[in-house]
């Protein structure tokens, strides 16, 4: 390849350059986190990327890092998966029975607007420290988010393609299965993208009031043995989980949803 072709290359390859940008910031900001400690910071308040990696390669020998990771992936997943399928339904019945929601809207946006974490401890108390209760706190947490932006989005159904497919005796189910659900596609995929973060929350707020193990319960047990390097561990393992599930959502954007990508 010549050098005259090379800035050609480089043009014809925006996904190369975006990975390249997100290292550069990635080292960046771990370079500069690094550094705080030879600037005099105590490593107590902020720990340090060495000591972190230090502590994960550690955890990861003895087996506790996949012990802990995979309990709180374990409840965020069924919390997330369970909202998805009693979330979007109650949506559709929302949007579709029109005064029936008008009724309880009141009421669910009551429940919508009620903190989580106030609700911890009374599903400790209901369903045990056990994985039960953190599956229903991550559940409670994502649920209203797929009801409301279900309901959201068929407000924007094609009125004119609905009355098309009335005109023609089409049936309910029949315009719900190859009208709705189509349209609310993007709309699902915005709440999965907004649950993967708030089911992660749920469960770790669970394992924070109650559980015996989880990254929720190494982060609670950390800052009680002012180990800040264990804090953050669990911090940066919820930021990975996070960022692997939230690419997860994208790719199922592109594959459903990439037609309105111009």
């Amino acid at each position: 390849m010549s050098a005259s072709t090379l800035p050609l290359t480089l043009a014809a390859s925006p996904g190369a350059r975006l990975l390249r940008d997100r290292l550069i910031l990635f080292a960046i900001v771990i370079g500069a986190w690094e550094s705080l400690g030879l600037l005099g910071v105590d490593p107590i308040w902020v720990s340090a990327p060495s000591l972190i990696a230090e502590r994960l390669w550690s955890l990861a020998l003895a087996g506790d890092l996949w012990r802990h990771a995979s309990r709180t992936i374990t409840e965020a997943g069924l919390g997330l998966t369970l909202a998805f399928a009693v979330g979007v339904p109650i949506g559709i019945a929302m949007a579709t029975h029109k005064y029936a929601n008008s009724v309880a809207e009141p009421l669910v946006l009551g429940l919508y607007s009620l903190p989580r974490v106030a609700l911890a401890p009374l599903f400790i108390i209901w369903f045990g420290i056990d994985l039960f209760s953190k599956v229903m706190m991550a559940f409670s947490t994502v649920l209203f988010v797929f009801m409301l932006n279900v309901h959201e989005g068929l407000k924007t159904v094609d009125r004119d393609l609905v009355d098309l497919f009335r005109t023609m005796r089409a049936r309910r189910g029949f315009i719900t299965r190859r009208v709705l659900l189509p349209w609310i596609v993007p709309w699902m995929i915005a709440g999965l993208r907004l649950g993967v973060g708030l089911s992660l929350i749920g469960a770790v707020v669970g394992e924070l009031i109650g559980a015996s193990a989880g990254l929720g319960w190494y982060i609670e047990r950390s800052a009680g043995h002012l180990d800040t390097t264990g804090v953050f561990t669990g911090l940066v393992t919820l930021m990975a989980i996070a960022m692997v599930g939230n690419a997860a959502v994208a790719a199922l954007d592109r594959r459903f949803s990439g037609w309105r990508t111009p």
